[in-house]
């Protein structure tokens, strides 16, 4: 008899979008269009939550009469919901996030895109800006240039840890002591195709590292001690500008 947003847990072989439609539909009766993620709430590989801003498409809101094991009404809301007896109260951050996003987007919309990724992985942007507006990238050198990978929960102490972990120990590893760089990265966007290549589901996690204020810690990045990574210098002043701009506009993890 208590409230709480339309929720529930992936199934297997399910991609995300879809079960965000099966949820909505199954407890609010609903059809829903995802608008973007909001927010990527996690406690480690093994628990990592959605939440989405939605608009409504269809549907018809579910009645008493239509209860269910899966919720027993919905209803529209339009006042405090503290005034309502509430299931959780880790609905109403979220809520504040859907209110501010609707005011003023501080990130462009960001759903998932279809592609396959066989492990749960963090994909690093890591950027390093000058005193002057100069702009390095953190690259892998093995074969084609790209930004690092690092896999998640590939020992059994992170699983039960934060997904930062993985950040955490490359640049341990491969930079110098003390980075300057925020160790909480934001997510720029996922890739995820449930059923890939060979049965694969997992989730690659687009990150952003936040830069640290020019003049802060020298001219130019340090050098990485690993011979695989490089720092690129960013002469497009296009993709200059597109990279900043980014660095600023990211959906937020909340550990």
């Amino acid at each position: 008899g208590r409230w709480y947003l339309p929720a529930g847990r992936m199934e297997p072989g399910e991609g995300v979008v879809e079960a965000l439609r099966r949820e909505v539909k199954e407890e609010s009766g609903l059809e829903c269009e995802p608008v973007t993620l909001l927010a990527l709430e996690e406690r480690g590989p093994a628990w990592i939550r959605f939440a989405f801003l939605a608009r409504p498409a269809g549907g018809t809101l579910k009645t008493l009469e239509e209860a269910d094991a899966e919720s027993l009404q919905a209803r529209w809301w339009s006042g405090d919901p503290r005034a309502l007896p509430l299931r959780s109260l880790d609905m109403l951050p979220v809520l504040d996030l859907a209110a501010r996003y609707r005011r003023s987007p501080p990130h462009p919309p960001t759903l998932p895109r279809e592609l396959p990724c066989a492990p749960l992985c963090l994909r690093l942007l890591l950027p390093f800006t000058s005193p002057a507006g100069d702009l390095w990238v953190l690259l892998g050198t093995a074969g084609t240039p790209h930004l690092p990978v690092v896999a998640c929960g590939t020992s059994p102490p992170e699983l039960r840890a934060g997904l930062c972990q993985p950040v955490l120990r490359l640049l341990r590893d491969c930079l110098p002591r003390d980075p300057p760089w925020d160790p909480h990265p934001g997510v720029l966007g996922l890739q995820h195709r449930a059923g890939g290549p060979g049965g694969a589901d997992g989730v690659c996690f687009n990150v952003v590292l936040s830069a640290p204020a020019p003049g802060t810690h020298g001219d130019v990045p340090p050098e990485p001690s690993d011979p695989a990574l490089r720092w690129w210098h960013v002469e497009d002043e296009g993709l200059r500008g597109r990279i900043l701009q980014r660095l600023r506009a990211t959906v937020p993890i909340r550990s």
